[in-house]
């Protein structure tokens, strides 16, 4: 792996963020952290915990595994575009306005999809939903950037990040008992709620600090520049970024159906299983990002090391079946440490790969790769469920594509890369 002479020179930090002044580090950056998180769990309380819904949306409308998927692609589809226009809003516009907004739009949209009757009525709200929900990742990531200096943005990044996994976790916890106890629908109405608070909350409280981010210039081209600038970049973040994501999200979906259906595990208790490796998600983003932050070999080393370990938890979980619950209860905590934890030193080393003045742009982009994977992965997971009758091919997949990231990985850590 690169040393950080190396990673500095591929990814200027002094040009593309400056860093925290002696304002910035005040107690006040805490607690900005701290809504910006709030903001992201109430923003994907329904968004990232349609996996706990996901029997009861089944049973609702009689959808196979592919159709299950089809919902949370559905919540995961605008933001393949709406993350970059999102990011170049945020470089123009107010935190507070943009994540304000979105949060509204999202809480509106959950509210209606609650009152529909058919499945593609509740797919259309869904998919208006995630206009909103575009706002909530690159606007906390800006925040963070703008906020906290460079020794200790990647911890910061990784606390803030920790709000996807935990919301998600709550959601899994909390949705299927609502589900369970007064219907599919009710669960959808307290995620509108969670939304909107949470979002409003931050729109209220947020203070920019007193020596923002520098303004993304207007010029002729400038998206063709920006992609000039990137295109060296990309291959380094995109690559660990769509591998890693497929993961994390073939276990938000499908866990609980998976452990049903191949290890004759209750639907509560899969759900339960769902929580926990959602949780230690959110645990590991805050420590891989701190690790990030001192690691002599730079971000992308834990990124490595964490693609190790998904593939050896995907071994384990693809040969756990006949095992007590309790050992199948520890793989999807490993799966859930390492598959959501990476994200909290890829979103770090997002930002310091931005260019100056475009670090909601930077944002935006590599979020806008990820997407595409998001909203493409979900349903063909489940089409190769419904094609073969068994999840474990689905798995094989997942697992094939984290070994060529590792591999390749492991080439540029070989020379010096």
């Amino acid at each position: 792996m690169a040393c950080d002479h190396a990673a500095s020179e591929r990814f200027p930090l002094p040009d593309a963020l400056p860093d925290a002044s002696p304002d910035r580090q005040s107690a006040y950056r805490w607690f900005v952290l701290a809504l910006a998180t709030v903001a992201q769990v109430g923003g994907c309380f329904l968004v990232q915990g349609l996996g706990g819904l996901g029997p009861y949306l089944q049973a609702a409308f009689r959808l196979d595994a592919a159709e299950v998927g089809l919902a949370m692609s559905a919540a995961q589809m605008t933001p393949i575009v709406g993350f970059v226009v999102a990011g170049l809003l945020l470089d123009r516009f107010s935190e507070r306005l943009i994540v304000g907004a979105g949060a509204i739009m999202v809480a509106t949209a959950l509210l209606a999809a609650a009152r529909a009757e058919q499945y593609g009525d509740v797919l259309f709200w869904l998919f208006v939903a995630s206009i909103g929900y575009c706002t909530i990742q690159p606007g906390g990531g800006k925040v963070v950037a703008a906020w906290f200096p460079a020794h200790a943005r990647g911890l910061a990044m990784g606390i803030r990040q920790a709000g996807l996994p935990l919301g998600a976790a709550l959601g899994a916890l909390i949705l299927p008992v609502a589900a369970a106890r007064h219907g599919w629908r009710a669960a959808f109405d307290l995620g509108a709620v969670a939304a909107l608070a949470s979002g409003l909350l931050f729109a209220a409280l947020y203070r920019q600090p007193p020596d923002p981010l520098p303004e993304r210039r207007r010029a002729a081209g400038l998206w063709r520049e920006r992609l000039t600038e990137l295109a060296p970049r990309l291959p380094r973040i995109v690559l660990p970024g769509v591998t890693l994501v497929s993961v994390q999200f073939c276990v938000t979906v499908y866990l609980p159906l998976d452990l049903r259906d191949r290890f004759g595990i209750p639907v509560d208790t899969g759900v339960k299983l769902l929580f926990l490796a959602q949780f230690f998600g959110a645990l590991g983003r805050v420590g891989l990002a701190a690790w990030s932050d001192r690691s002599p070999r730079g971000r992308e080393f834990p990124l490595a090391v964490s693609t190790a370990a998904i593939l050896a938890g995907l071994a384990a979980y693809i040969a756990a079946p006949g095992l007590p619950v309790w050992l199948v209860a520890v793989i999807a905590a490993w799966l859930g440490f390492f598959g959501y934890g990476w994200f909290g030193p890829w979103i770090a080393l997002v930002t310091e790969a931005a260019p100056r003045g475009a670090v909601g742009f930077m944002l935006g982009f590599a979020l806008a790769i990820n997407q595409i994977v998001v909203v493409l992965t979900p349903p063909a997971f489940g089409a190769l469920r419904d094609a073969t009758g068994t999840y474990v091919y689905g798995w094989y997949v997942v697992a094939g594509a984290a070994a060529v990231a590792l591999a390749q990985l492991s080439r540029r850590s070989a020379g010096g890369a």
